[in-house]
């Protein structure tokens, strides 16, 4: 059987605190062979790594600073560089075990950051983890909301090679800009209700990964999004591109385990 890869799901949200084991459970039946499970800030970190120990080979740390900071989800702030202090002697700590740098990137939401100087902080914060990543050898699972170009084009500047743009918002020619650079987009189960179904159309297989974003964007509004979801993703864009899932699972796995290539070392096949 082709196995999935969840290239960037939040297993370690409280949501799923109650029945994480069936939740991987239910995850390795629907087919999936490996999850990467993002952090969104330092006091995260520990909890992903346990995660990935007591789910060893399945579970896959990937630790970064998210450009919306803030415990209260009513009063979210733009990332700043003091959020790295205590974010960066972890991924030092941590280094040999994961698989890549994230959630980072930039999010220009007004609600989030509405003056220059809040973009800029935000800018510095995505340009020293981007450091961290080439210093390490890691690639960069990014996030990028009302700022896919300005996302895209810092990347570029930075000589990033090799990065995901997860749950892509941005235009169609955006993307383009990223694919021409060698970025991956994934695609997470909200694409069947999302306005973004035009990139599933655009954009060559050879560029996509599949993502559930879980417990969010999953195919219902407000419903708790679970791993197992992802064959929902990887079923629209068969559909959409009319071949077979059987080719989807195939070149989404590629394409995840070429630009993740530490997940070669720790997947128990």
């Amino acid at each position: 059987m082709q196995r999935y890869i969840d290239c960037h799901c939040h297993i370690s949200a409280t949501d799923f605190d109650d029945d994480i084991d069936d939740v991987i459970v239910q995850s390795q039946k629907a087919g999936i062979m490996a999850l990467i499970g993002v952090a969104e800030h330092a006091g995260e970190f520990e909890k992903v790594i346990q995660l990935s120990q007591r789910f060893p080979g399945f579970v896959m740390p990937c630790l970064g600073v998210h450009p919306v900071q803030g415990r209260d989800p009513a009063c979210p702030r733009g990332a700043l560089l003091e959020d790295l202090d205590s974010a960066l002697p972890l991924i030092e700590k941590y280094k040999e075990h994961i698989v890549a740098i994230g959630e980072v990137g930039l999010d220009f939401t007004p609600r989030v950051v509405n003056s220059d100087a809040g973009k800029e902080s935000q800018r510095q914060v995505l340009i020293r983890q981007a450091e961290i990543a080439k210093h390490l050898n890691l690639p960069l699972n990014v996030h990028s909301r009302s700022a896919g170009r300005p996302t895209i084009h810092l990347l570029k500047e930075l000589g990033v090679e090799n990065a995901l743009l997860h749950a892509f918002d941005g235009k169609t020619s955006v993307a383009m800009e990223g694919l021409h650079a060698g970025y991956y987009f994934s695609i997470p189960p909200s694409i069947i209700r999302s306005e973004q179904q035009k990139l599933v159309k655009q954009l060559p297989l050879e560029n996509l990964c599949l993502e559930t974003d879980s417990p969010a964007l999953g195919p219902e509004k407000q419903v708790r999004n679970e791993p197992r979801n992802i064959v929902i993703s990887a079923e629209y864009i068969a559909q959409t591109k009319g071949i077979p899932l059987e080719k989807v699972i195939e070149v989404t796995t590629h394409n995840a385990l070429r630009l993740f290539p530490k997940l070669k070392t720790f997947i128990k096949v």
